[in-house]
């Protein structure tokens, strides 16, 4: 069985987030760590983990071509399988991503997980732009199941990762039903007393076959 889960360790203790990296890698396909994480443990805490899951690099990287490159540059050599940008800056931003190395993952942000978080974001232009660069997939939020299906309609086969699932109120099978490809969970998982059993409980909520 292929696990959907994606978990969004936004731990800022690195000995801890090692620990929860390790315990739940069995239970999810891919973990995401954002820039609370690495600005407290550093850069290498992408390596440690990689060795025990694909590592998506959550920096929603929004910048001028070249700063984009070199963020991306440091985040693959470090380990990572995958970084998040923002699709605003235009089309030659995310191109200077991909073209770092087209192998690895490279997910546009649709709209986000938040209250209003789609309140500035054109969801058309954006899944346009995501196409023409050719991205991995895209983000759209598990808190607004409506705005999947919409995204999925316009991205046809790519990837959709959807954040929000648990505190944030997205439920998994809703998300999941709408057209999203993994579920993203954080806080019900690195929160939890055990967590290697809450990401155990996720993901065999939404499995599917390989």
């Amino acid at each position: 069985m292929a696990s959907r889960l994606v978990l969004a360790l936004d731990e800022t203790d690195p000995v801890r987030a090692l620990s929860i990296a390790r315990e739940v890698s069995p239970f999810v396909a891919k973990i995401k760590i954002n820039y609370p994480l690495v600005l407290s443990a550093g850069l290498e805490i992408v390596t440690e983990i990689s060795k025990f899951s694909n590592v998506i690099c959550d920096f929603k990287v929004a910048d001028i071509p070249n700063t984009n490159r070199l963020i991306a540059e440091a985040v693959f050599n470090a380990g990572a399988s995958g970084i998040i940008a923002h699709a605003f800056p235009g089309p030659e931003s995310l191109k200077s991503i991909r073209d770092v190395d087209p192998e690895k993952d490279l997910y546009v942000v649709i709209t986000m997980s938040h209250p209003k978080g789609g309140q500035f974001f054109n969801i058309e232009e954006f899944c346009s732009l995501a196409l023409e660069i050719g991205a991995t997939g895209v983000v759209a939020p598990a808190t607004r199941p409506d705005d999947i299906v919409k995204v999925r309609k316009l991205v046809g086969n790519l990837e959709i990762i959807s954040p929000g699932v648990g505190v944030q109120g997205g439920n998994s099978q809703e998300t999941l039903n709408a057209g999203a490809d993994f579920v993203i969970v954080g806080r019900g998982i690195y929160l939890s007393d055990n967590p290697s059993e809450a990401a155990k409980k996720y993901s065999t909520d939404f499995t599917i076959d390989d």
